[in-house]
């Protein structure tokens, strides 16, 4: 059995044209690779049922039910919607070794992945809620 790849429509836009579209908060933790304080964010306590999105181009990240409390101060995952939603990239910036997760489809900075998550997969997607739109669930 062979694993198919599934192509992603890029979405590519001028830094005057993500300006345009997100307020500066979302601006700056997605494009300048911000972070918002911890504790802070607005989908940090939520525990409605749905799918996170991308704020930048709406892209599907992660679902409800793979977030739970990890008392790191962001919203975390143990994993994304989809192999392909996100992109990891090396992060050697402070000093320290780390995964940079960026949304696959526009490149939008949203967090960093950390091998400390619970079971199944062992990880843990730490991502701001400035990164993300929440989808509530249909009743």
């Amino acid at each position: 059995m062979t694993e198919t790849k599934v192509e992603i429509e890029k979405i590519e836009k001028t830094d005057a044209e993500w300006r345009a579209q997100l307020t500066p908060e979302q601006y700056h933790i997605t494009r300048e690779k911000g972070t918002e304080p911890a504790f802070t964010g607005a989908l940090y306590r939520n525990h409605d049922d749905g799918i996170y999105r991308c704020v930048a181009c709406d892209a599907e990240l992660f679902k409800s039910d793979e977030k739970f409390e990890s008392g790191s101060g962001w919203p975390s995952f143990w994993e994304p919607v989809s192999p392909g939603a996100i992109e990891k990239h090396e992060d050697n910036t402070y000093g320290m070794r780390r995964v940079e997760v960026t949304c696959a489809r526009c490149g939008a900075h949203l967090g960093h992945v950390f091998p400390d998550g619970p079971k199944p997969t062992g990880l843990r997607y730490c991502i701001n809620s400035a990164a993300l739109n929440f989808e509530k669930a249909k009743s």
